[in-house]
């Protein structure tokens, strides 16, 4: 049965000319990936996950927080009296830019936090895409970002090829952070709006 289904994906794929279905088919069935036992010595499943959370705590860290702080007062006294330029209607959000970022995302990523991926905005219902420009536009004239935008977790990708030639550490694989998908719509709007300033 198992066979039959693999092959009828791959006959469909074919069919359709889809390249992608095709080859994503074949190496679900022929391309078994090794799977990373042990990392820094550790294999069970939670020693390991502590080592990456250390890991990629100190990559985020600053190195000097004090440093930090100072630098960030400095800028902000800088700008105590600035309000920034207002808002031209050539930097409105509106609901064509909205629709046509959602309809380019690229569907297969990670679902975020919040569980929703770029295959939940497309298929929904279009309206969304006028809540969306109208919260977004909201967010822009308040200054306001939700705090769940910045929310994110990040997935520990390894960059050797095969994970049985070598005792791997947690220098070895690299971080792929993960965003809500709606806060990467409105990063879309940022850049094509403000592409000038950026």
């Amino acid at each position: 049965m198992d066979t039959q289904t693999y092959s009828n994906d791959l006959h469909q794929a074919l069919l359709t000319k889809n390249n992608t279905a095709f080859w994503k088919t074949w190496r679900s069935k022929f391309n078994k990936s090794a799977q990373c036992g042990q990392v820094h010595g550790c294999v069970d499943a939670q020693g390991i996950a502590d080592k990456f959370v250390s890991h990629f705590r100190m990559a985020f860290t600053c190195n000097n927080p004090e440093r930090a702080d100072s630098l960030k007062a400095q800028y902000l006294a800088s700008r105590v009296n600035y309000s920034g330029y207002a808002l031209s209607d050539e930097q409105n959000v509106d609901t064509e830019l909205v629709s046509n970022i959602i309809l380019n995302l690229k569907c297969g990523k990670a679902a975020g936090s919040d569980g929703l991926s770029a295959k939940h905005l497309q298929f929904c219902h279009p309206v969304l895409s006028i809540i969306l420009s109208k919260l977004f536009q909201l967010m822009l004239l308040c200054s306001y970002v939700p705090s769940g935008f910045r929310y994110s977790y990040i997935v520990p990708i390894n960059k050797p090829k095969e994970c049985y030639s070598k005792a791997l550490t947690d220098d070895d694989f690299r971080g792929i952070a993960i965003s809500p998908i709606v806060s990467k719509v409105f990063e879309h709007c940022i850049v094509i709006k403000f592409e000038s300033f950026l």
